[in-house]
């Protein structure tokens, strides 16, 4: 079916009927929805079950040389493929597309889990990151495919909440495989839920696809790009501080130039070609998004720094660990449930501020060495999640309107999942930098609070460059 053919639903300014959760569960659109964020709480769940178990993998099967490699081949797959989302979607339909996605990553947790030795395991982590990238990208773009509109920005607070979601459940589900000293079992779970998920997607997603030709070919050049931008800052986090790391995030940043030259002149691009263009708010929404996903990366080291400066249990520091997360997902339910357009409109103006805000709580309240001290730490580091989680669902609804065109529509919801991957493999370098560069103990924890924070007040900037830059006759609903 081609798009001139396909229903598509124009975008609108003004909603008259809202839906609501309930909807959005019912017996008509309750399997799309838990397809939609089945796949990214996979994904999300995934990278920290992984994180929890390589310690007891590693002395089961040696390899701990490649200890940093087992998530970021993992990251660079992902990123691969979420730049094939749009393509992979009007080529296949909803249904098959999921399909193809959950069988890679089935594949991929069923290989980690009978690996004999680390490389194999290597070679397992690159399976999943495939179809890992496909989730985390279908479950934005998809959305427009298989839910009416008055539902788009509830479906997508659903979606984006499995990421914190997957924060909070997957160092459980990885700590607790562990403690039973069987790693592998945790990969055979989530190889189980991938292959019922995948028969819930031919059950209750669309079968239909656009003309692929209408996409244009592959995008080879811009892909190499981002992938070698993505590897290089990938391999800033696992060199000696100092002029190697400066070189891997100066070629990573060259890489990402030459990726920006080469997209705005090819006739086939990753993303969609109106994100190049002079005054399209889109390329500032895409940045937005990639600022507020960055602010959750400070939960890589937050475990550690609950144990070492605060006395915290493992367990205590584990939950610790999760805060931004508890924030982002708590409050992003309540972001996705405002339906009026003007409330909508100051959520996600004030997401960067509370990011900007409560990390600098965190970084100020570093070198107070008064009991509860680590309760000011929280506050700030709930009131950062909390940004995320108003203005998340706005912004990424935002990029669904951005074209009334469904092609480009399509690329553009896709882009978030691309965006959002591109900035953890991004950010997750900068934080471990910036806590290196801090050194051991409160001031690395001080350093990575205050460039997190820096990035927030940057995230202020670019939704006001996204509100500006709207034409008034296509005002966004959140300009």
């Amino acid at each position: 079916m081609t798009s001139q053919n396909k229903p598509t639903r124009a975008p609108s300014a003004h909603i008259e009927n809202p839906g609501g959760w309930r909807e959005l569960f019912s017996g008509e659109h309750r399997t799309a929805a838990l397809v939609l964020a089945g796949g990214v709480a996979l994904y999300a769940m995934n990278t920290f079950v992984t994180a929890a178990l390589l310690p007891t993998t590693v002395a089961d099967i040696g390899g701990g040389r490649y200890f940093a490699w087992v998530t970021t081949s993992f990251m660079v797959a992902s990123v691969l493929t979420s730049m094939l989302v749009a393509r992979t979607l009007a080529s296949h339909g909803a249904a098959r597309a999921y399909l193809l996605a959950f069988l890679l990553f089935a594949a991929g947790s069923l290989g980690a889990a009978v690996s004999p030795t680390m490389e194999a395991l290597l070679g397992a982590r690159i399976l999943q990151g495939l179809g890992g990238g496909l989730l985390a990208g279908l479950g934005y773009a998809v959305i427009r495919e298989a839910l009416p509109e008055h539902l788009w920005t509830r479906a997508t607070g659903l979606v984006s909440a499995m990421w914190g979601l997957g924060t909070l459940v997957g160092p459980a589900m990885g700590g607790l495989f562990a403690q039973l000293q069987f790693w592998r079992g945790a990969f055979w779970v989530l190889a189980l839920a991938s292959g019922v998920l995948g028969v819930m997607a031919l059950r209750g997603l669309p079968h239909h696809s656009a003309e692929s030709e209408e996409y244009g070919g592959i995008p080879a050049t811009s892909l190499g790009m981002l992938v070698l931008a993505a590897t290089a800052f990938s391999v800033a986090a696992i060199v000696p501080i100092g002029w190697p790391a400066i070189a891997a995030i100066s070629l990573g940043i060259a890489f990402l130039v030459a990726f920006v030259v080469v997209e705005r002149r090819a006739s086939s691009p990753v993303l969609p070609h109106i994100t190049y263009q002079r005054g399209n708010p889109l390329k500032w929404v895409y940045v937005t998004l990639g600022i507020l996903s960055a602010a959750a990366m400070a939960e890589i080291f937050l475990p550690k720094f609950g144990q070492e400066l605060a006395g915290m249990s493992p367990l205590l520091a584990g939950i610790f660990g999760a805060t931004v997360s508890i924030g982002w997902s708590t409050v992003q339910l309540f972001s996705a449930s405002v339906d009026d357009e003007r409330i909508g409109r100051l959520l996600m103006r004030l997401g960067p501020v509370l990011v900007a805000v409560g990390l600098a709580l965190f970084t100020a309240s570093q070198f107070s060495d008064v009991s509860w001290i680590a309760w000011v730490w929280t506050a700030g580091l709930l009131l950062a999640g909390a940004g995320v989680g108003l203005a998340f669902p706005h912004l990424s609804v935002a990029a669904m309107r951005s074209s009334t065109d469904p092609v480009e529509a399509s690329k553009a919801a896709a882009g978030v999942g691309t965006a959002e991957l591109i900035a953890n493999a991004i950010s997750s370098t900068f934080v471990g930098i910036l806590v290196a560069w801090g050194g051991a103990g409160l001031a690395g924890s001080a350093t990575m609070g205050a460039g997190l924070s820096v990035l927030g007040v940057i995230g202020i900037v670019t939704v006001a460059l996204a509100v500006r830059a709207q034409p008034r006759r296509h005002r966004l609903p959140l300009a």
